[in-house]
């Protein structure tokens, strides 16, 4: 295994990952705008009220429940043994029609209205405000890891590892498409979680990449790649390894724990595989093609103006 790391040749296969992550990405996202985006209530609006039924019910008897209420949403498990539900509807429900809702559960599990632990109305203009300002974090988050990236290092850099992070949100998208996950405010802090621990574990390669490249681009790019491999080889260890550490605490928690642990657990589950994939295998590769493609246009503009000067000017003939 460790041999044939050592002659695998990252850049060379840096088109197949490309078109796979094309693929990922428009397939996935694809399937989910056609079937639509399971978006909770925290963005659409809607009621959620949390019961204790005294005992673990069956959801279908829920569900017949809500149906002969006229009220449209789902329920979950929550508490300890499974002995309170979650409901939460499509819409905000007034107070009528919370009443008979109330009434109809009340009356199908012989319960009575002590059994109603909460009750939570949001409206649609609150969850188009988190809409915008989730935009916004995520963008001034993308926006300040661009400037030190940039600082720190290149442009070149900053701008690869961002797209690599755009990638990685990408994927993470249309995982949650395909499979028709909730995407609530949990999804939101994993998502600006995932972006500090791409960054961080892109960093480690580029710092990796600029020391062997001795800080500079040769204008000989193909000469480079030896070189890149190789930094990728010195650090793909300790990626993987931080990435399973991170992992094995993760996969308990998304077994063992509620509804809200496991709505932030799983995105940052598959945010952490996705985006050491993007570190090693993307962001990389972008900084190779931008690093080939500016240097070549900056190499022949300064061939072009050495040609200019050493031309002689024309003038008459005496």
């Amino acid at each position: 295994m460790g041999e044939k790391l050592s002659n695998f040749s990252f850049m060379k296969h840096r088109k197949i990952y490309y078109i796979i992550c094309i693929v990922l990405i428009v397939g996935s996202i694809g399937i989910g705008l056609l079937r639509g985006y399971n978006f909770g209530i925290d963005f659409t609006g809607g009621t959620m009220i949390e019961l204790e039924m005294g005992r673990q019910v069956e959801m279908s008897d829920v569900d017949a429940a809500l149906s002969e209420a006229g009220v449209e949403g789902s329920a979950t498990y929550a508490g300890e043994n499974n002995t309170q539900i979650i409901i939460k509807t499509s819409d905000s429900l007034n107070s009528d029609d919370r009443d008979t809702l109330l009434s109809t559960i009340e009356e199908k599990f012989s319960i009575d209205s002590d059994a109603v632990l909460s009750v939570e109305n949001i409206g649609p203009s609150v969850g188009d405000l988190l809409k915008k300002n989730a935009a916004k974090a995520v963008a001034a988050a993308v926006i300040l890891m661009l400037i030190y990236v940039a600082i720190r290092f290149q442009w070149r850099y900053g701008l690869a590892a961002i797209l690599a992070l755009v990638n990685t949100l990408l994927i993470l998208f249309g995982f949650y498409g395909l499979f028709h996950i909730t995407i609530n405010s949990p999804f939101i802090a994993a998502m600006l979680t995932i972006l500090g621990y791409g960054i961080n574990d892109t960093i480690v390669i580029f710092d990796r990449i600029r020391e062997n490249t001795a800080g500079h681009a040769k204008r000989n790019t193909e000469a480079m790649i030896p070189l890149i491999d190789k930094s990728i080889r010195q650090t793909v260890g300790r990626s993987v390894m931080t990435s399973l550490t991170t992992l094995i605490v993760m996969v308990p928690l998304l077994i063992i724990c509620g509804d809200t642990i496991r709505s932030f657990i799983l995105p940052l589950l598959v945010g952490v595989i996705a985006s050491t994939l993007s570190s090693i295998f993307i962001a990389t590769s972008i900084w190779y093609d931008i690093n080939r493609v500016t240097t070549k246009k900056s190499y022949s503009g300064k061939k072009s103006s050495r040609k200019e000067k050493e031309k002689p000017a024309k003038g008459p003939v005496v």
